[in-house]
């Protein structure tokens, strides 16, 4: 079973309980949990073949109605989230610096059902106190030049049973909290080649052209019959990277949880248009 199946299974046990009015809300505990999962993804950084550290201190940042609605359940949800990050990253097999921490937060500029995430890596005070370390003899990757104004990493004690750790991981990028980038994809490799697709409602629809329109009309490559879809609703172009952009559609598009006209998207990324969910999937091979 996979870890968000598990940790939405926990809330449903709390349905009737505390968590009665969380479901509620236009923000979905699962959909927070979700991108968690990418947090940690997108800013995994290789410290040597047996160590990959991603972040532990996570603030979720809410709309105003969406953060009344969940802050008086703030301090159980926020541990719920962090077990569920514990879960996904053993599964993944990444390590942490310190304690597993996730916060909410009410952002203004949000508007309902719409939501922001921000990472950093926070050393335990007991990593913070340990002495410095040789780096590892074969480092996965040569550490990268300090970023002005980012959050370091202190320096590491080495594992016991475990290949020695660096000193300190590649620095933080500059401003501490923020929001990092989707990783650059990679392009294929020589003799491979990028297929690409999206998933709807568990049925998989090929994209096996440059460009794919998705709508509610008969003309568009990918039908869907969803009243809050336009008939020329939006249009994915692959490539390096891939894109989506609004077509003048009547209700938008949010990527990522993100209400926008044109965004990057990365594998995994969710597409809502009208009231249907679009993942959106790539491969090379």
């Amino acid at each position: 079973m996979g870890v968000l199946k598990k940790f939405e299974q926990r809330l449903e046990g709390l349905v009737n309980g505390t968590f009665a009015k969380v479901f509620k809300s236009e923000v979905q505990p699962v959909e927070i949990a979700g991108a968690l999962q990418r947090e940690c993804d997108n800013n995994a950084t290789i410290w040597n073949r047996d160590r990959t550290v991603v972040p532990n201190d996570f603030i979720v940042e809410l709309s105003a109605p969406d953060y009344e609605r969940l802050s008086p359940y703030s301090g159980q949800l926020g541990d719920e989230l962090a077990g569920m990050v514990r879960d996904y990253a053993k599964q993944q097999r990444y390590t942490f610096m310190g304690p597993i921490k996730v916060h909410l937060e009410k952002a203004e500029d949000l508007d309902t059902g719409l939501y922001r995430v921000r990472s950093r890596t926070l050393a335990s005070s007991s990593n913070q106190q340990a002495p410095q370390g040789p780096p590892p003899a074969q480092p996965a990757a040569p550490p990268r030049p300090a970023a002005p104004g980012g959050y370091g990493y202190p320096p590491a004690a080495p594992p016991a049973a475990a290949p020695p750790m660096p000193a300190a991981p590649p620095p933080g990028r500059p401003g501490g909290y923020g929001y990092p980038p989707a990783a650059a994809p990679r392009p294929p490799q020589a003799g491979g080649r990028t297929r690409y697709w999206i998933e709807i409602n568990g049925t998989r629809h090929q994209i096996s052209r440059p460009t794919l329109v998705l709508g509610r009309s008969t003309d568009a490559d990918v039908r869907i019959d969803d009243p809050g879809v336009s008939r020329r609703h939006c249009e994915i172009r692959t490539g390096t990277p891939s894109t989506i952009a609004d077509l003048g559609s009547t209700n938008g598009i949010v990527v990522d949880g993100q209400h926008t006209t044109r965004a990057t998207l990365r594998d995994g990324s969710r597409i809502v248009v009208g009231s249907t969910t679009v993942i959106y999937r790539q491969a090379e091979g």
